[in-house]
């Protein structure tokens, strides 16, 4: 069996953004991956790019370690790994590059690595699995483990999803397959490789509790046009509820997490299946406050009953826009309406709810941005997060604006906000938008029965930024001019 060095490459210290945020969570995906290995009888140790001071970490793991395979998969769960991030791509390939010069079988795989294998080989990587990559995995392993010194044109000899250089040039053979459920799902993380008690001291310092995280499910059905799927396509592949229940009981048993982040697209999905999961985790004893992702149309109030049964905290739904004709051009499938029905069901339900807004999408106006600031007035979450549009390969939307797309095609870290195609407002001025929305939903958090001095004087100051902004606006469009436009 081999000896492999399961990485990913998410430096929360090259993301500023994230680092002041400072709620880290262990790379999931990577971890369900090295418990897979394990499974398979290969002896694994772990790198966790997330908590190293840096590079140097990695570079002295592996001179220590010494394996015989490093595989590089990025955490799949983690947004901002689906996002691409350019600093992370850079510390990927430098780690690619490291193991390569030390004769080093290297396998790349996650969203980037989809999307741009070129990169990652060309840094070193002799295989760059393509989409989830763990059926191709499987098959590999017993190719890099035969005694025999197999030439690297023969090892993906018959094999599918996967991209390798052959003769300098990228060779590229599709097909790649999703691992079904039941095949790896039904055994747990690799807890035991992380070093929880550091997490543990970097929550509990910050926020005053500890969070960890699980995953219920693997992908969406739904196809929105900005969403990238490069990992697990349209597929929506659902662990048994017992099963999940069971995980979370030993995450409580093990570590005593004061609350779980479930990472899914969509959590749960059917009342039926959220029902079973709340009475299996309440008969095993191991529910814990948990927050989940989901959307506004699968919130019917069986669903908000269900959630708060298992235990539900908060959940944040992908409103994107209070503009219909917006959420219809992103082919979202839910309407204005729906989402505000769904923050009551979940309020009434006593479940915290956060809304994803997304700004700057093709076509989109000074009046539908109006229309989300009325939305967030109606609704008054709990909370919001705020970006603009991002292309990814792979999408329509990214097909739509392939064109106008310059040399920057990746944000360089989370909190970049750089409007990368010709959008209708320039990139200041959408991070004007983002700090206005966020500072309206601050106030809306005051006890607005009883307004104090300082609520008065800080929403006398937000109307009048925004007084302020549409007044510019009026005076360029009246004047035909094209001052805060993007091109």
């Amino acid at each position: 069996m081999l000896s492999i060095l399961v990485c990913h490459s998410y430096y929360l210290r090259l993301d500023r953004k994230q680092q002041e945020r400072c709620k880290p969570y262990p790379p999931l995906a990577t971890l369900q991956v090295a418990a897979m290995l394990r499974k398979a009888g290969h002896e694994v140790s772990f790198f966790d790019a997330m908590l190293a001071d840096g590079i140097g970490d990695y570079d002295r793991m592996l001179s220590r370690v010494q394996p015989q395979v490093v595989l590089l998969y990025e955490d799949t769960f983690n947004f901002l790994s689906k996002m691409c991030l350019a600093e992370m791509r850079s510390a990927a390939c430098r780690m690619i590059g490291t193991a390569h010069s030390a004769g080093i079988k290297v396998i790349a795989a996650g969203p980037d690595v989809t999307d741009a294998p070129e990169t990652y080989l060309k840094a070193g990587a002799d295989v760059a699995l393509i989409g989830e990559g763990l059926s191709s995995l499987l098959e590999l392993m017993p190719r890099l483990d035969s005694p025999a010194d197999t030439p690297g044109e023969d090892l993906t000899d018959g094999l599918f999803g996967f991209a390798t250089l052959r003769a300098g040039r990228v060779v590229r053979a599709n097909g790649a397959r999703v691992l079904p459920v039941g095949q790896y799902d039904d055994g747990f993380a690799a807890w035991d490789l992380v070093d929880m008690e550091r997490y543990r001291s970097m929550w509990l310092s910050a926020h005053g509790y500890f969070s960890l995280n699980m995953a219920a499910s693997r992908g969406c059905s739904f196809r929105c046009a900005w969403c990238a799927k490069p990992t697990w396509g349209n597929h929506y592949l659902q662990r048994s509820a017992q099963n999940v229940a069971a995980e979370m009981l030993h995450l409580k048993r093990s570590f005593a997490p004061d609350h779980v982040w479930f990472a899914d697209d969509i959590f749960g999905f059917k009342v039926e299946w959220v029902n079973e999961f709340a009475q299996a985790a309440h008969s095993a004893g191991g529910t814990v406050p948990f927050t989940i992702q989901t959307r506004a149309d699968l919130v019917s109030e069986r669903m908000a009953r269900a959630l708060e049964s298992a235990g539900c905290h908060e959940a944040w739904l992908g409103a994107e826009s209070g503009s219909q004709r917006v959420l219809d051009a992103m082919n979202k499938g839910t309407t204005v309406e729906e989402i505000l029905t769904a923050r009551e069901r979940l309020r009434s339900a006593g479940i915290r709810v956060g809304f994803f807004i997304q700004l700057g999408y093709m076509g989109e106006q000074l009046a539908d941005i109006l229309s989300t600031r009325e939305l967030l007035a109606k609704a008054q979450p709990d909370e919001i997060g705020v970006s603009v549009s991002y292309p990814l390969p792979g999408t329509k939307f990214y097909e739509l604006v392939k064109e106008q797309l310059g040399g920057k095609t990746h944000w360089q870290e989370s909190n970049d906000l750089e409007m990368m195609f010709e959008g209708t407002y320039t990139s200041d001025f959408y991070r004007t938008i983002r700090n206005l929305l966020h500072a309206q939903i601050s106030l809306q958090q005051m006890d607005s029965q009883r307004p104090d001095a300082e609520h008065f004087r800080a929403t006398r100051s937000l109307a009048r930024s925004w007084r302020e902004l549409l007044l510019r606006e009026v005076q360029y469009r009246s004047a035909g001019g094209d001052a805060l436009a993007a091109r």
